[in-house]
């Protein structure tokens, strides 16, 4: 049976990819809130959704909605707001009788988790989050060839995403609202690591500014050098020259692992896996919100052998 959206966030960047997962896995968005106004993509997917631009009127309307006929009640909430917002805008959801599906990253510091957690067992709702590289076919294929093996492997992770700039202007260039670059584009990948390689055993972080990270991490069975950047200067030449914007890299012992396909439904699929009652959860968000705390907060070590080949170009 459909299941009754609302989406927080609907004007932002990431909006769309939810309002197709929503569509795309047969629901139906009902309600939508965002201070911005420009939200003409709403009329793609229906005629008929609510619209809000104070979050306080939006609250008020899911309070009537739950107060209201079962079939008019809202069961999810979509959270694509600024990273900052985030629990907030869950525990909105989560005191409306829904259950959520958050952008990453769910929180910015691991505390507020410990909250959320309770709201959950007061409400008896759930909080989901989006991680979806979990879910990238070549990525699964990956771990399950890994799973047999107890061997520590050499990894290099990279990720450069262009941005112009917009970006700093943006509430995403202000690290107390957005993590900085290690947390909004990079938790992904730190989750994905952990995923692979399993759990935290040390760190050192060599470079840090608003457009770049970069540092080691020490996992159970992988050392990995990673390198983050939101600035196309990074970009290698190859890249610069078949006009590509965005380069995703992770080698082990030396090997490419191709996954540059496959991203445009990732989040349909986390939406899949949700609905079926197998979405990732707090437990699972957590160690890639501690582990990027933990990389914001790290005093700058000097260079060494260990760092990324890239912060000695």
């Amino acid at each position: 049976m459909p299941k009754n959206f609302a989406v927080i966030g609907v004007g932002g960047y990431i909006a769309p990819r939810h309002l197709r997962a929503i569509r795309d896995t047969g629901n139906h968005l009902v309600a939508a809130v965002d201070p911005k106004d420009s939200v003409g993509i709403l009329d793609q997917y229906s005629f008929n959704i609510n619209f809000f631009t104070e979050i306080e009127r939006f609250d008020r309307h899911l309070e009537k909605l739950r107060r209201g006929p079962e079939a008019e009640q809202i069961q999810y909430v979509s959270i694509c707001s600024p990273n900052y917002l985030h629990d907030s805008h869950c525990r909105l959801a989560l005191r409306a009788g829904a259950d959520v599906i958050c952008e990453k990253p769910l929180v910015i510091n691991p505390w507020n988790l410990d909250l959320l957690e309770e709201i959950e067992a007061e409400t008896g709702r759930r909080v989901n989050t989006i991680l979806q590289l979990r879910v990238h076919p070549s990525l699964i294929q990956l771990r399950e060839s890994l799973r047999a093996s107890k061997e520590v492997h050499e990894v290099e992770m990279t990720y450069i995403t262009s941005r112009g700039p917009w970006y700093q202007v943006s509430w995403k260039g202000n690290h107390e609202k957005s993590g900085g670059v290690a947390t909004n584009i990079g938790i992904h990948f730190f989750d994905l690591l952990m995923w692979l390689f399993g759990s935290v055993n040390g760190i050192k972080v060599y470079h840090a500014d608003h457009e770049r990270m970069s540092g080691f991490i020490e996992l159970e069975r992988a050392r990995v050098r990673w390198f983050l950047s939101v600035d196309r200067n990074d970009l290698p030449l190859q890249a610069k020259e078949n006009n590509k914007t965005t380069y995703r890299s992770i080698t082990v012992d030396g090997k490419e692992i191709e996954f540059s396909e496959g991203f445009t439904d990732l989040h349909t699929k986390v939406y899949e896996e949700t609905l079926a009652g197998r979405g990732f959860g707090i437990k699972e968000a957590r160690p890639s919100v501690e582990l990027t705390h933990k990389i914001r907060t790290a005093e700058i070590s000097p260079l060494d052998t260990l760092a990324h080949p890239l912060l000695n170009k």
